[in-house]
């Protein structure tokens, strides 16, 4: 059997990770109590906006630690259309689950369906990466590891939406996205505890794309759209904030000038 290392350069990857899932889970948090003050099409782009930034952040969480595995014995490659095929199902599947919640804000057979589908959809982002992954040997799967990290992934899922329609406050929203980024990271290293390797050792070149390569630029793009759209999210005013603003219009005589 290979050694494994799920931390090749130290706690960058960890804590970098850790990062990253927390900063998708704040973004989706935020952009979902928008989405539950507006209605219509606004209400449709913040669930989408919310449902990206999720799937994102999961990804890139993904990847990132991925950027940190190695196995003694051999190279790693990843094959390029797995890889971009698990971030579509992420993608889908989180989509799904957030308009489930979102359409239905008040239901709690919603709220379940939604987190059963995201946390699917999660749990299958990670395996269908980890199947996108190319080496000298044969990958083996723990099983009872393996259904607790899909465990781990409905729950924390779950709960990220219960939050996404029961917390409204700055602090609170902090508090939640630093408690599913550690649920995230938690199914994410479990999931990988369940891997082992039986190392061929063999000087064939192996198929596929190294990780500094594809998978560094592609979880630092997909980085910079998190907080870019971050800054965007923060910059933008609440609903709240719209009403009093037009609120104030309305009660300002004509012709009276704006300070």
């Amino acid at each position: 059997m290979g050694h494994l290392d799920h931390a090749t350069l130290g706690w960058l990857t960890p804590v970098l990770s850790y990062a990253m899932a927390c900063t998708g889970a704040a973004l989706g948090l935020r952009c979902t109590v928008r989405a539950l003050a507006a209605t219509g099409r606004v209400r449709r782009n913040w669930l989408l906006t919310a449902a990206s930034a999720i799937a994102t952040g999961i990804w890139t969480m993904h990847f990132t630690a991925m950027l940190g595995f190695g196995v003694s014995g051999t190279d790693i490659r990843y094959d390029v259309p797995l890889t971009l095929a698990s971030l579509v199902v992420a993608m889908l599947f989180v989509c799904a689950g957030v308009f489930a919640v979102g359409r239905h804000p008040g239901r709690v057979q919603a709220l379940l369906l939604g987190g059963l589908t995201t946390g699917l959809g999660v749990a299958g982002m990670h395996y269908l990466g980890m199947a996108a992954v190319r080496l000298h040997g044969e990958v083996s799967y723990d099983p009872v590891r393996v259904a607790l990290s899909v465990l781990i992934a409905v729950v924390a899922a779950t709960a990220a939406l219960w939050a996404a329609l029961a917390i409204r406050s700055p602090a609170a929203v902090t508090v939640a996205s630093l408690i599913m980024g550690a649920a995230v990271s938690s199914m994410h290293y479990t999931g990988m505890y369940a891997v082992g390797v039986r190392v061929t050792p063999s000087g064939e070149p192996l198929p596929g794309a190294s990780a500094m390569s594809f998978v560094f630029p592609l979880a630092v793009g997909l980085g910079a759209y998190l907080f870019i759209t971050s800054a965007f999210v923060a910059l933008s005013p609440a609903a709240g904030e719209r009403h009093a603003s037009a609120s104030a219009s309305a009660r300002r005589p004509a012709g009276h000038p704006v300070p």
